[in-house]
């Protein structure tokens, strides 16, 4: 993702910290990524629908499902890859294991991914809490406007426009659903048809050496996406990304490792292979965000994991890390590193918080009657909930006294 002008968004274990009147807190209702529970989903696990694979409730983050959803819109199996024509189709693609097993011979030619470029779009975020705007990449992958990419690309957004590379029109993105565990988010474009779609690929066939390319929205630029080529160097790794502002960091796992530069604003793009199907989303850090890597390496989220987590987005199935839906908001911002309950700085005026009786100082202990022991624990219970919902928030006073309100969320941005 890239982030353009403003205070910059950064993640304090699970919680996001926002700039704000020269004061660095966490605010609650906003997170940017908490890679922690990342997992490794095995493609033989899950069932393939349409564009996206889903083993069943508790597919992700938990120990298996306990069954497979087939039929609606998507029907009830076939094939991932699609021709890329347009058609909006998804289908096996023949190519795919000629392509993918091929190593590094012959490498990605450009032909290859200019055919990719009709079924990508530049993302653009707003980010009305803190002053700035964001820019990624994402991937279509239905006609009528259903798109993939990085949950930290839409984080924070408060307005999120997407424009279609292969008709160049620009749409309203609303959000579907996302996983801030596993950095996947599901967008919809409002009003969209006719729209080409992304061949997707299996990431089990990748292999050390294998040649692939990365295409994204590089710098924000727009228009035509920029590809870098390079090869697999690694796969199954776990990194650590870290954040300049406040040294934070985080662990992800399963990635595929890349000999390839990506750059901020390539978030949410496509990693293809030699036949040009996509084996995985870019995962670029952005000017803050970076991870503990050398220089011209790049790592991407298999897309067989991508599809099953975006299945069960697309389903409303939500989880310890998804949430579907508009995210709510409490409005108050806490310290990162408090060690008992949330540690409140300031209260965000206009917001629920802010009629609640909640004051700067205050310790936020429990939401609905689970305790809460961290900024972490606060938003993971948030995002349990939707914008409307009435929760009871209970709160240790500076004095030591004990006092609850009922407040109702706002809608907020997402996590």
């Amino acid at each position: 993702m890239l982030s353009k002008g403003g205070p910059r968004s950064v993640l304090v274990r699970g919680a996001l910290v926002a700039v704000l009147a020269a004061t660095m807190g966490v605010l609650v209702g906003h997170l940017l990524w908490s890679a922690a529970s990342t997992i490794r989903l095995s493609p033989a696990s899950s069932r393939s629908f349409g564009p996206f694979r889903y083993a069943g409730p508790g597919a992700v983050g938990s120990a298996g499902g306990a069954g497979e959803y087939g039929g609606g819109r998507y029907g009830s199996g076939g094939g991932l890859f699609g021709p890329g024509d347009g058609s909006g189709k998804n289908g096996n693609s023949s190519a795919e294991g000629a392509g993918a097993a091929s190593g590094s011979a012959g490498g990605v030619s450009s032909s290859i991914t200019t055919k990719v470029d009709p079924a990508l779009v530049d993302i653009n975020t707003d980010l009305g809490l803190e002053g700035g705007e964001a820019a990624g990449t994402g991937m279509v992958v239905t006609s009528t406007g259903e798109v993939i990419t990085n949950n930290h690309v839409i984080t924070g957004a408060t307005k999120i426009t997407a424009t279609d590379v292969g008709n160049g029109t620009t749409y309203a993105a609303r959000v579907v659903g996302y996983d801030y565990g596993h950095d996947i988010a599901v967008l919809q474009l409002e009003g969209a048809s006719g729209l080409k779609t992304a061949s997707f690929g299996n990431s089990s066939s990748l292999k050390v050496g294998q040649s692939i390319a990365t295409i994204g929205n590089a710098g924000g630029a727009g228009g035509t996406p920029s590809a870098a080529t390079g090869q697999v160097s690694a796969l199954d790794q776990s990194i650590t990304a870290g954040d300049e502002l406040d040294g934070s960091d985080e662990h992800l796992s399963g990635l595929i490792q890349l000999n390839a530069d990506l750059q901020p604003g390539d978030s949410g793009g496509p990693l293809v292979g030699s036949s040009g199907e996509v084996l995985g989303m870019d995962t670029a850090a952005s000017a803050t965000f970076q991870f503990e890597s050398s220089a011209n390496e790049g790592f991407a989220i298999p897309i067989d994991e991508a599809q099953t987590i975006a299945g069960q987005i697309h389903e409303g199935h939500s989880s310890g890390t998804i949430h579907i839906g508009a995210t709510g908001m409490l409005g108050v911002l806490v310290q990162g590193q408090s060690s008992e309950g949330a540690l409140i700085e300031n209260v965000l005026s206009g917001t629920p918080a802010a009629g609640s009786g909640l004051s700067a100082g205050d310790v936020i202990t429990a939401l609905d009657g689970a305790g809460v022991s961290s900024p972490t624990a606060l938003t993971e219970l948030i995002l349990q909930k939707h914008p409307g919902d009435s929760v009871q928030v209970t709160w240790r006073t500076p004095a030591g006294e004990q006092q609850t309100a009922t407040v109702t969320l706002a809608e907020g941005p997402p996590e």
